[in-house]
């Protein structure tokens, strides 16, 4: 009988177990933006010290509790000259529910701008001289797993980094950009091919100009540049107020709407995003809050955009001056900024797939 009563116990046991729910796998894990219908992602780079690499989670939400709002997006660098993969940055970011804006710059030691190539010239890359470091970054993209944004190479259009195409030909002759221009296109090209090849498909690449190509001349448009729609993902720019006490003041009219046609006109398909921008506080020549509330209401018209990062940073000049770019400038600018940004067109919480 006891044999009996065991057996069938057994038999129960068992048709229960066929018939459990099996337990739920965990939900994969995101490696794709999604870029909104309506509005715009909102982020900040948190002035992260010299190499702008220096993440804390303090420092975000300092930021978030000043401008009352969550960042969709917090940017922050990876210099070549540090030969590593930003991996703890990343972490931090992603895991505060943020997409991290990565802006990987082919710049070496002591990183000093106005200088001329160094050893991550266009040509080395080209070359493969660095494929070794790429492939590194690109495994640990690759291992990272989740989605980030790579500006690569920015504000090329302009002469103060070492990759600008000023530095290669003739210096400010047709023939001497265009060496230029084709060499960042092949280093470009170079680098997110490797870094795909490596399995890295969780970056979102982005061509990230300057608003004003300086020389400001018809052969160093953005066009000349741009690495074709199968390797950019967003159309970027850097576009500010005035940023130093002895230059001129700037509109946003001025800092937005002809880069921003020009910057359309590569693609009509292409997101876009301001990756920079920001002003400095120098009351003798203008008003930093009056500023920043027309440079919300001008994004906020502007239906290709779909991002922007402020430029939240303070920092000392050559001639012991200081350009005050920080949201908390002043009382006047930080309410400013809180209240365009509590619009609900800027976007706190990233969409991922």
């Amino acid at each position: 009988m006891k044999r009996l009563l065991l057996l069938i116990s057994t038999l129960a046991l068992a048709a229960c177990q066929e018939n459990a729910t099996p337990p739920a796998s965990a939900p994969p894990i995101p490696t794709q933006i999604i870029i909104p219908d309506q509005g715009a992602y909102t982020g900040a780079y948190i002035d992260f010290g010299e190499a702008e690499d220096t993440v804390t989670l303090e420092q975000i939400e300092e930021f978030e509790k000043n401008v009352g709002k969550h960042q969709a997006i917090i940017a922050s660098s990876s210099y070549w000259g540090e030969q590593t993969f930003p991996l703890r940055n990343l972490q931090i970011i992603s895991r505060h529910h943020s997409i991290p804006l990565i802006y990987w710059s082919p710049w070496d030691k002591p990183y000093e701008q106005d200088r001329p190539p160094d050893q991550f010239s266009l040509s080395a890359i080209v070359d493969g001289k660095w494929d070794a470091y790429i492939d590194k970054w690109a495994d640990g993209a690759k291992a990272f797993g989740r989605p980030f944004m790579v500006a690569w190479g920015l504000e090329m259009n302009g002469t103060w980094f070492p990759w600008s195409s000023w530095y290669y030909g003739e210096k400010d002759t047709e023939a001497g950009h265009k060496i230029g221009a084709k060499l960042y296109q092949d280093a470009y090209h170079h680098i997110v091919d490797r870094v795909r090849a490596r399995g890295a498909n969780n970056i979102s690449w982005v061509f990230q100009v300057n608003n004003q190509s300086v020389p400001k001349t018809p052969w160093n448009a953005f066009r000349d540049y741009y690495p074709g729609d199968a390797y950019v993902d967003w159309l970027a720019m850097s576009a500010y107020g005035m940023q130093f006490p002895h230059s001129d003041w700037i509109t946003p009219k001025a800092a937005f709407q002809d880069a921003y046609a020009e910057l359309c006109a590569l693609s009509p398909t292409k997101p876009m995003m301001m990756a920079e921008w920001g002003i400095g506080e120098f009351p003798d020549q203008g008003n930093k809050a009056a500023w920043i509330t027309e440079a919300f209401r001008l994004m906020e018209h502007m239906p290709r955009l779909k991002a922007a990062i402020f430029w939240h940073e303070r920092w000392e000049n050559g001639d012991g001056s200081y350009s005050n770019l920080r949201t908390t400038s002043s009382i006047d600018a930080l309410a400013a900024y809180r209240q365009g940004v509590s619009n609900p067109h800027w976007l706190a919480e990233p969409e991922l797939q």
